[in-house]
């Protein structure tokens, strides 16, 4: 499908929608071969639709989620040395930007440097894209912003650059966590091919720790994580026409030790079933959950350094310069293309 292309009165913002009918099909397909697998499961990528992306921006501001604080006093104290790996002039990609909170600091370091910078956000959120997009206009005179509302896959290949630039591709927030281990070396290597040599990755990914402190960042006193499994379920409810009732799943996070991740379940607190209408063109889907049986929702992997440098190998990269929060709790990786 052709992109459309939608930008304000001024020509610094663009955001371009890849976002269709397909990928309302798409979700109908994933919803129904996950809820008909053995065990159930959803894909962790649908947990972001526009409250779901609110709801993950105030989780990311909890005492107990340490990952968001511990990033952004990396680019507090080593922003400079970070945008510094790279030659000027550079273009800037994030991959699931989200409100580009921390970003504003490798923003306000690359400008220290050079008096323009091209900013090339993609996140599933168009309205988030939009709100952060103009927010950073107003703060920064010499940014141009030239947006993709589209997943990773579709977004990472539309990069941009004029002549003689460099490329720094950002993945934040320990997003790569979220994939296996075999989807994270494919994504790697998809940002891999969509970059030339002498490129830059930065990639931000969470340490392994105590099971208590990994425990408490997803199962936090407000229960704003719950919230955010469940809103899938309402997501699910709003659009395939499904008759979920919220109250009857219950959160559960814990840690994975063998696997060295956390995971995210949503729980049947009884034996019931759920149908799941579809859109009109499809058959309706219904569902049975015995009590306690789960919806496993999401994983967050946690690495030690060793695993992080395997990766970047693997996929076309050479690890070059890692920097750590005061704890070490969190790592932020510069591998070159």
């Amino acid at each position: 499908m052709p992109e459309t292309c939608k930008s304000n009165s001024t020509p610094r913002l663009v955001i371009h929608q890849s976002i269709s009918s397909n990928d309302h099909n798409r979700f109908a397909e994933d919803v129904r071969a996950g809820l008909t697998a053995t065990p159930k499961t959803l894909k962790p990528k649908y947990l972001y639709d526009a409250l779901g992306s609110v709801l993950f921006e105030a989780i990311c501001l909890l005492p107990e989620y340490y990952l968001t604080r511990a990033e952004t006093e990396i680019f507090e104290r080593r922003a400079a040395e970070i945008v510094s790996q790279l030659p000027s002039p550079i273009t800037v990609v994030e991959l699931g930007s989200g409100s580009s909170i921390k970003t504003r600091l490798l923003i306000e370091a690359i400008l220290a440097r050079q008096p323009r910078l091209c900013y090339q956000p993609i996140d599933i959120s168009e309205t988030i894209l939009e709100q952060s997009a103009k927010q950073l206009l107003e703060d920064y005179s010499g940014l141009q912003i030239t947006a993709h509302a589209a997943d990773y896959t579709r977004g990472i290949s539309s990069i941009a650059r004029k002549s003689g630039e460099k490329v720094l591709a950002l993945l934040l927030g320990s997003n790569i966590g979220n994939y296996m281990p075999d989807e994270a070396s494919d994504l790697l290597k998809q940002i891999r091919n969509a970059l030339r040599p002498g490129d830059g990755l930065l990639l931000g990914a969470d340490l392994k720790k105590s099971r208590e402190t990994l425990e408490a960042a997803y199962n936090d006193a407000l229960n704003l994580t719950a919230a955010f499994s469940r809103n899938l379920l309402l997501r699910i409810n709003r659009e395939l026409n499904a008759d979920f009732d919220l109250k009857q799943f219950k959160h559960r996070a814990f840690f994975n030790e063998h696997q060295s991740r956390i995971e995210i379940h949503l729980v049947s607190l009884t034996e019931q079933k759920v149908m799941v209408r579809g859109a009109e063109s499809q058959p309706g889907l219904q569902v049975e959950f015995q009590s306690g049986e789960t919806i496993h929702t999401e994983n967050s992997y946690k690495y030690d350094l060793e695993t992080l440098a395997a990766l970047a190998r693997a996929t076309g990269f050479k690890p070059a310069r890692a920097w750590f929060d005061a704890d070490r709790k969190f790592s932020c990786n510069f591998w070159l293309a």
